[in-house]
């Protein structure tokens, strides 16, 4: 099975959509939902194969660095699975959520398919140009999509997120263009493997340009204003898609570029000061909120900074409960995006406040929001239990007094999450609204279809969490053995 088709079929597929609106435009809805259903089995299928051996696919018939390579290795192909089934749920959510005219909603399914493309693209190109273009395809596509409703407000979020974005664009291709200056290269294997011939003053511009503009995608403070805005704006499809796979690839393209192309362990210090700061600002923030989209854009970026911390830790253990916060992140935050959608919907209003009583109301969105909203704080059996416990011990394990106290700050940042949380569960199932709301009803069948499929995961994964961490070790070793994947692309 060759890897190349995890881009090429959602790209080819968007490209579809426009040509079967001529067919029939009830179809076109159902198109993303297919391309992504074909990549979760593709990813599936490569699994295997690549905990053994990563598959390098070579393009354009040279050898390395000449030629643009994949690199399918476990970090690939677990962030292509992630992107499908995330996009594959939200997709079906969609069905029933996103509305307007054909030619509008087709629109939407072709830039839907065209940012999970950019996303599956950048976590398996091997080539670092190859990851600024299919960067640029997830953002261009995000800013359209962020604006999609054609409102005041989303233009108005969506030009702050192109302003920001493109001053993040234009960092990376700035530190691309010198690195290429000083290699000759944009080969990552090959970049990696003559990193030590130049002096480091050299390499420390490019890399803070990198983590800069990279840090933008993934909302880093103070990178992060984009997000909220955002948020509140977009369908809740699109937040979803932005919490749970947008911002990920950011982080990922970091994480590539600290441990495997620069090798650079002495910032790790830094970025855990950075992953501290995102994590107490968006917990804080969050707490603050009385919109309940804000609200949740605020903690997706406490839980960024939280996965920055993880994996600056920089051991195997540290990487492995970072990529399993990933994991629950991706899957808990876009349940309670897209329970809360339909809830939004029904209320008539973005506040917190308008949502007393959908406990009774809409019982099964609540649920589903309820233990979202567990699995994040860390309760068990949900999966967020395993993740941060991994994290906590992760840090212990480092016996000294700063990653002590770093494991205080981590549970000091969960229990402001929890208050946050539990004051709007209070809300759903503890408080009534004085007028009545006979008219509420719960979300359809094709919404709640996903949302129960991503409750399934959660506790499968929490009370069985030796599901993933067998497979997210082999992440981390490839992330930090740098020789390994030198030798894969070069062949020995």
């Amino acid at each position: 099975m060759n890897p190349v088709l995890l881009i090429v079929i959602p790209l080819g597929f968007a490209f579809f959509i426009p040509l079967l609106g001529f067919i029939s435009r009830k179809a076109e809805k159902f198109i993303p939902s297919l391309a992504l259903l074909i990549n979760i089995i593709l990813s599936l299928s490569l699994l295997p194969s690549v905990m053994r051996k990563p598959i390098i696919v070579l393009l354009g018939g040279f050898p390395p660095p000449f030629c643009i390579n994949l690199f399918v290795g476990p970090v690939g192909v677990i962030f292509s699975l992630i992107i499908a089934i995330v996009g594959f749920l939200v997709s079906i959510y969609a069905w029933s959520y996103i509305g307007g005219d054909g030619k509008r909603e087709e629109k939407y399914h072709m830039l839907y398919l065209l940012l999970l493309a950019g996303a599956t693209g950048v976590v398996l190109t091997g080539d670092i140009f190859n990851l600024f273009v299919f960067y640029e395809i997830l953002c261009i596509s995000s800013y359209a999509l962020v604006a999609y409703l054609g409102e005041k407000a989303g233009v108005e979020s969506a030009s702050k997120y192109l302003i920001q974005g493109s001053v993040g664009s234009t960092l990376i291709l700035i530190a691309i263009g010198l690195l290429y200056g000083q290699f000759g290269t944009l080969n990552m294997a090959d970049i990696a493997q003559n990193i030590n011939t130049i002096n480091p003053l050299h390499l420390f511009i490019p890399l803070v340009l990198l983590l800069t503009g990279l840090g933008v995608e993934a909302a880093i403070f103070p990178l992060n204003a984009w997000l909220p805005d955002a948020h509140s704006s977009a369908p809740s499809t699109i937040s979803a898609i932005l919490s749970g796979i947008a911002i990920k690839i950011g982080i990922y393209a970091m994480a590539r570029v600290v441990f495997t192309i620069f090798g650079a362990y002495q910032i790790l210090l830094f970025l855990i000061l950075l992953g501290v700061i995102t994590l107490l600002v968006g917990e804080l923030s969050a707490f603050s909120q009385n919109n309940i989209k804000r609200m949740l854009a605020y903690s997706s970026i406490g839980q960024m900074g939280l996965i920055l911390l993880a994996l600056s830790i920089g051991t195997v253990e540290g990487i492995s409960s970072g990529l399993f916060q990933i994991f629950t992140h991706a899957f808990s935050k876009s349940l309670l995006f897209l329970a809360a959608g339909y809830m939004i919907y029904q209320a008539g209003s973005l506040k917190i406040s308008s949502l007393e009583g959908m406990g009774k109301k809409m019982p099964l969105s609540s649920l589903a929001f309820s233990i979202g909203a567990f699995s994040l704080i860390g309760l068990p059996p949900f999966m967020g239990f395993g993740s941060k416990f991994m994290i906590i011990r992760s840090l212990l394990e480092k016996g000294n007094s700063l990653f002590t106290t770093l494991a205080g700050i981590v549970l000091v940042g969960t229990v402001i999450e929890g208050a946050y949380f539990f004051k709007v569960i209070q809300r759903l199932y503890f408080k009534e609204t004085a007028e009545s709301e006979g008219g509420v009803k719960e979300a359809p069948v094709g919404a709640l279809l996903p949302m129960i499929f991503l409750v399934v995961l959660i506790i499968s994964i929490g009370v069985y969490p030796k599901m993933i961490t067998g497979i997210l070790n082999s992440c981390a070793g490839e992330l930090l053995n740098r020789l390994e994947y030198i030798k894969a692309v070069f062949g020995g």
